[in-house]
């Protein structure tokens, strides 16, 4: 699963560095049009993923999440192959809507290994796994940036589908999924309504699933510009190369810490963990609008790539900690949908705000936004500890 989430993530955040260049390729537009645009680009994607997030996590509870990792991988290399033949805008922006319904390979192989893996070290196995799609991350941009100053930005989408087809063969070759026995109190299967109840019902997973949303929306307002903005810092000179290596230097620093965040979170607590990254993670986007060049950027990348690096990992962790076996699928489908809500939101609105008010301004509030986060969920951790003190003590 390693391998396959490597291939994933590298073949997808290939592209990801040039988007936005590619729609400026695709005609003669304005700045502004293009920095819009490539925020609903980057984020149409999502409006679908966020329908069908939840569905096939349901379906993978019932069916086994290895048979939806094969169709997922399969559907992405499609779409991501009919994009190097786009001719307009509205092509590529009706490819990315269609690839929505198969996004979520990562997220779903998330689900199976949560469910194959013991409660005390899910965190350490699922940061484990996420220095797989770290792995790709980290060398996709860099990649992605060579190969399209090399032969073009359309050749580039065409080559990245044929890594993505890989990964349904490692799927399906190298996986076999284990059915996991319920603990003698739990059911076998749940429907909706029950899941959502359970959700409703314990308000510090309610809230870490609503903060997801918000996450996602800070962490991808910057994504569909960083190359615009890494342009206005380096200037046209080998620009998909350099918007690469920003994309990457989040990627090493999460890659150095990921695992070890998950390791520390079974041992302190997912919670406690998560909260301190929400602040690390706000207070290091902050000084990203002031920077003058490209190596102050990456640095910063860097260090937000540390602080970002255990969210994920201890996220699900503790999703996994709190939902029965036999929902665990529905119950991070509903998660990922959220996130994908905020994937959605979060390009849009990063596009639109360096629209209207400037690059800098995406970095003021994603900062505000992440730390906003952290004091929600701390807010929600006390509120929870205090009710459970006076249920015990009547």
């Amino acid at each position: 699963m390693w391998f396959a989430n490597f291939f994933i993530a590298g073949s997808i955040t290939m592209v990801l560095p040039f988007l936005s260049l590619y729609i400026d390729d695709l005609g003669n537009y304005s700045d502004s049009y293009v920095q819009t645009w490539s925020g609903w680009i980057f984020g149409i994607t999502f409006v679908t993923a966020f329908i069908f997030s939840p569905v096939w996590g349901k379906i993978g509870d019932r069916y086994g999440r290895k048979n939806i990792l094969i169709i997922s991988s399969t559907g992405l290399a499609l779409s991501v192959l009919l994009m190097g033949f786009a001719d307009s805008v509205w092509e590529l922006f009706s490819l990315r809507f269609f690839m929505g319904i198969f996004t979520g390979f990562i997220p779903m192989s998330q689900a199976l290994i949560a469910t194959q893996t013991p409660k005390h070290m899910a965190g350490r196995v699922l940061g484990t796994l996420q220095t797989g799609s770290i792995t790709g991350t980290l060398m996709g941009p860099m990649i992605g940036g060579v190969i399209a100053d090399a032969i073009g930005y359309g050749l580039t989408f065409q080559f990245v589908s044929i890594f993505v087809f890989i990964s349904a063969f490692i799927v399906f070759f190298g996986i076999h999924e284990q059915q996991i026995k319920e603990e003698d109190d739990e059911k076998s299967s749940y429907t909706s309504k029950e899941v959502i109840l359970h959700i409703i019902r314990h308000p510090v997973l309610l809230v870490v699933m609503i903060i997801s949303l918000f996450i996602q929306v800070a962490h991808f307002s910057i994504q569909p510009i960083l190359s615009l903005y890494v342009g206005e810092l380096h200037g046209p000179e080998n620009l998909a190369l350099f918007s690469g290596i920003a994309f990457s230097a989040a990627g090493l620093g999460n890659l150095m810490m990921a695992r070890r965040w998950g390791t520390i979170a079974d041992r302190q607590g997912y919670i406690k963990i998560l909260i301190f990254l929400l602040f690390m993670a706000g207070l290091v986007y902050f000084p990203a609008a002031f920077v003058t060049n490209i190596w102050q950027l990456v640095i910063l990348r860097f260090l937000l790539g540390i602080s970002i690096g255990g969210i994920i990992p201890v996220r699900t962790a503790y999703i996994r900690q709190e939902a029965p076996i036999a929902m665990q699928g529905e119950v991070l489908g509903y998660n990922t949908s959220l996130r994908f809500l905020g994937n959605i939101i979060g390009p849009a609105m990063g596009g639109m705000l360096s629209g209207w008010y400037g690059f800098s301004s995406v970095f003021f509030v994603t900062s505000a936004l992440l730390i906003t986060c952290g004091v929600v969920l701390l807010a929600a951790v006390r509120k929870n500890s205090s009710s459970a003190v006076d249920t015990a003590s009547t």
